[in-house]
């Protein structure tokens, strides 16, 4: 991975810019799907091969611009990195790590250990060499939106998000005329807690998950603290506060820190997924971490590179029911 500063056009046009060369094979779109909750998430914004994302730092809010390039080093792929606002200089320097630069998968892709691997995983690695595991360090943006996943479906979480951010979010800092329109900066931690519970349920929150974002946040900056150890410390530090469990830790820290082991025991699908995967039957997640057990380190890249392939369980029964109790 090399980081060299970006030419005069692109410094030219930001707060703050450089290049990013993975030295690899590497696709922007794949490694950052994770952090977007939905095509509609409002600090996101993807404009074709060019993804756009607003967040705060220290330093203040920032619009980050990321947009793949051919003509590295080598004849390899680069990636544009510009920012805008106070926080522009916190955004470009974090941006690499953002981008997977430290996801090393030499252990997984080591010849002793990729022959243990079923087919289907080491055929799905084969395809998608170009996917890391980002990190983006973000404790407080990553935490809300998982909390808000708790025991309800994408559609529901999703759609509470949305509200609550373009709400209480702000503008993101302008980027000349190619700002993207509607790109919002998440509330901070300060702002979240300003949410009062009336707007909670207007957005189809319900008590228990609102009072978990509360109590979290009331922490928030010893929970940003936990951005700096390493993931598995990090998740049992999380799960001190009631209402964060297995299942919200190991999915922040997929995100936060890239954890290539982590697993979601706990989702309301993925061990029954796992286990009609690899065996054809489903299982539970006591059945799932037996299964998965021989890949422990690299539990979470077995799991992505089998959600790579697009393969789907057979569905029995009626699907979770979509309540809304916004009217109520």
């Amino acid at each position: 991975m090399t980081i060299a500063e970006a030419p005069p056009r692109l410094a030219a046009a930001a707060d703050m810019s450089l290049r990013w060369y993975p030295e690899a094979p590497y696709s922007l779109s794949r490694t950052l799907a994770p952090l977007l909750r939905g095509n509609s998430d409002p600090s996101f914004s993807v404009q074709g091969d060019v993804i756009w994302n607003a967040f705060t730092t220290p330093a203040g809010p920032a619009t980050l611009r990321l947009a793949p390039a051919g003509g590295g080093e080598a004849g390899g792929p680069l990636v544009d990195i510009q920012a805008w606002g106070p926080g522009a200089a916190a955004a470009v320097q974090a941006a690499p790590r953002l981008l997977g630069a430290e996801d090393d998968w030499g252990g997984f892709d080591d010849p002793s250990f990729h022959a243990t691997l079923p087919r289907m995983v080491r055929e799905a690695r084969r395809r998608c060499l170009a996917v890391r595991l980002p990190s983006s360090g973000r404790m407080v943006d990553q935490l809300v939106p998982i909390i808000l996943e708790q025991k309800v479906t994408v559609i529901e979480a999703r759609r509470a998000y949305r509200y609550l951010v373009h709400r209480y979010g702000t503008p993101a800092p302008p980027a000349g005329t190619s700002t993207p329109a509607g790109l919002v900066v998440p509330p901070t931690a300060a702002q979240w807690l300003q949410v009062p519970s009336w707007q909670w349920h207007k957005a189809g929150v319900g008590p228990q998950r609102s009072a978990t974002v509360m109590r979290a946040l009331r922490s928030a900056v010893a929970l940003e603290r936990l951005a700096a150890l390493p993931a598995g410390q990090a998740a049992q530090k999380m799960q001190v506060i009631p209402g964060i469990g297995v299942w919200t830790a190991a999915e922040v820290v997929q995100r936060t820190h890239g954890c290539p082991d982590s697993i979601s025991v706990g989702d309301y699908h993925l061990a029954a997924y796992v286990g009609a995967a690899l065996t054809g039957r489903r299982t539970d997640d006591a059945g799932m971490l037996r299964l998965l057990e021989p890949w422990r380190g690299h539990r979470q890249r077995v799991v992505r590179m089998i959600q790579s392939t697009g393969f789907r369980k057979p569905t029995f029964g009626p699907r979770m029911t979509i309540q809304d109790h916004r009217g109520h």
